[in-house]
């Protein structure tokens, strides 16, 4: 008998398992708000409402459920009302803290952009967002202060030259993120890009993906060029001994609040069976990815309680019919791959890899760009994951940077500015605790001014609340906005600190989180000083040129 058995009462029954609101297992009574509003209606039919109704009525007419739910799967979220401070993040009713205005995202899939729709985006960002234009590091253009009257015009201009803001945001598959020089990389062997253009056009948009338990993140990649360990779904480049090049499925990563780093499945994927192995990784997904709880439906929960190989097992029996074949994991390049600055192409052309600070832009600016791009003769732009650019086929790279510089869009930046990330933060949005993209540039300032020389090359992560938009957890000083308390007493806006973060983008490099010691935090007003200090105190400690911060840093605190 078992020690369970023993233990129950005569004639009890055996407790019975919880339903997580799994599809795959007959759970189909919607278990929250979002779930009922999602079966409700189809999120994506709210696009036939916005245009022919609330575009007409404007922000008052727009049902609540449609304002701050069915909206995100056209990109778009109410942005924060100004004038509320951190303090009231979480405690205010939705409808106080929203403004009348929105975020729209767009999504640029790959990253990339040709010259018509660079000025197509321009042109949105001067006529309807007040000059508004952030790159996100999911290589989307975020636009703000969008009316919902002109929505309509918006799409229409987007759409004319094949853009879209379709699943930017919501419970579907999001933007799909890929190398910034897939294509033209000289170190690439098989380029993904036909695999990307397939699953965005045959599956964005789809009905039947588009009420998975929460949002899908995708990579797919030769180079680890991309945070592949911290999406649902990866690909990155492998050769197999026999087979020749393919990629290397990783499932399970996403950050936020309760972080964990994608498991490698061990199976290799050729270039064209990818589409179909994301379809059948999203469908299990959607069939048993918890529902009950918003907290624990991403697919690293699933991932996490199954673990890989049963993952692998369902995968193959109940979604792909077959068996997947084994493979290597990827070789890791020598150093982290570093876009920025002049780099040959495999046509012999260049490209050019330049840097906004925390990517923040405008449509001012990339209409410049535009014009930049056209008079050196070339068509293409791509968008990077860390908040950068880069414009591809350039015949002479040395004036393209000079008249990049002109642009403040810096080719050769700084360490401070070329690592630095930050999220949209309390400006606009309606989670955060503290202000974040002017804070971050003026960090990036202060540090090259006190710090211009210093032989170092590392990652700060800015965000604004525990959500890790911008990553805090793998840089080597991930900071988590935070109200903190000074010696009188009074609260601030702060930052709680992690240290010694990073991923695995080369060898000899460790994928880990960002320790976060006891205490350790910082008011925003003092961040510079405390950068600092930390950067100083890690050159005079460490143990010679060779120990990394995260070396450095994992010494330090055990110690």
């Amino acid at each position: 008998m078992t020690s369970a058995a023993k233990g129950r009462a005569p004639g009890s029954r055996a407790a019975q398992p919880r339903d997580e609101g799994q599809w795959a297992k007959g759970s189909r009574t919607p278990l929250n708000a979002n779930e009922r509003m999602k079966k409700d209606e189809d999120p994506l039919r709210v696009r036939e409402r916005i245009e022919h109704v609330y575009a007409r009525t404007g922000f008052a007419g727009i049902d609540p459920e449609d304002l701050r739910g069915r909206f995100r799967w056209w990109g778009l979220y109410t942005q924060r009302r100004p004038g509320i401070d951190g303090g009231r993040t979480a405690v205010l009713p939705p409808e106080e803290l929203d403004d009348e205005y929105f975020m729209l995202r767009v999504r640029i899939d790959g990253g990339q952009l040709d010259l018509q729709q660079l000025r197509t985006v321009a042109e949105l960002s001067r006529d309807f967002a007040r000059d508004t234009a952030d790159l996100t590091d999911r290589q989307n253009v975020q636009f703000h202060w969008v009316r919902i009257e002109d929505m309509p015009e918006i799409w229409r201009r987007l759409e004319a030259v094949g853009l879209s803001t379709t699943e930017a945001c919501g419970d579907c598959p999001r933007v799909v993120l890929g190398s910034p020089v897939a294509g033209v990389s000289r170190d690439e062997v098989l380029d993904p890009t036909p695999a990307i253009r397939s699953i965005v056009d045959s599956y964005v948009g789809d009905p039947t993906l588009s009420n998975l338990p929460r949002k899908f993140k995708s990579v797919i990649s030769w180079l680890p060029d991309v945070p592949y360990e911290t999406n649902d779904i990866a690909f990155l480049g492998a050769d197999h001994p026999e087979l020749g090049p393919g990629f290397d499925l990783w499932v399970g990563g996403g950050l936020s609040t309760a972080p964990r780093l994608a498991d490698r499945v061990g199976a290799w994927v050729p270039l064209a069976e990818v589409p179909d192995t994301w379809l059948a990784v999203t469908r299990l997904f959607r069939d048993y990815g918890y529902r009950r709880l918003r907290n624990r439906a991403r697919l690293k929960y699933l991932v996490a309680d199954w673990g890989v190989q049963r993952f692998r097992e369902v995968l193959e029996q109940e979604y792909l019919g077959r068996a997947l074949t084994d493979g290597p994991a990827p070789r890791l390049p020598g150093a982290p791959i570093d876009h920025m600055g002049v780099h040959r192409q495999k046509d012999d052309l260049y490209y050019v890899g330049a840097a906004p600070v925390v990517g923040r832009l405008s449509g001012t600016r990339l209409a410049a760009l535009a014009d930049l791009m056209e008079a050196h003769g070339t068509n293409r732009i791509r968008l990077t994951p860390y908040q950068k650019l880069l414009v591809l086929d350039v015949a002479e790279p040395d004036r393209l940077v000079r008249d990049l510089h002109g642009l403040g869009l810096e080719a050769h930046p700084s360490p401070w500015r070329r690592n630095t990330m930050a999220c949209t933060g309390i400006e606009f949005c309606k989670l955060a605790i503290v202000e974040t993209k002017q804070r971050a540039a003026r960090l990036v300032e202060e540090l090259e001014r006190r710090l211009p020389d210093a032989p170092v090359d590392l990652s700060i992560n800015v965000n604004g609340c525990p959500n890790a938009c911008a990553r805090t957890q793998v840089a080597d000083i991930g900071l988590k906005g935070q109200l903190v308390t000074d010696a009188s007493g009074r609260q601030s806006e702060g930052f709680q600190v992690h240290l010694g973060g990073g991923l695995a983008l080369a060898q000899g490099q460790s994928s880990e989180f960002g320790r976060k010691p006891r205490g350790l935090k910082t008011s925003a007003a003092e961040l510079p000083d405390f950068v600092e200090g930390l950067v100083r105190r890690y050159l005079r400690d460490r143990k010679d040129e060779s120990e990394s911060f995260a070396q450095w840093t994992a010494r330090d605190l055990d110690h």
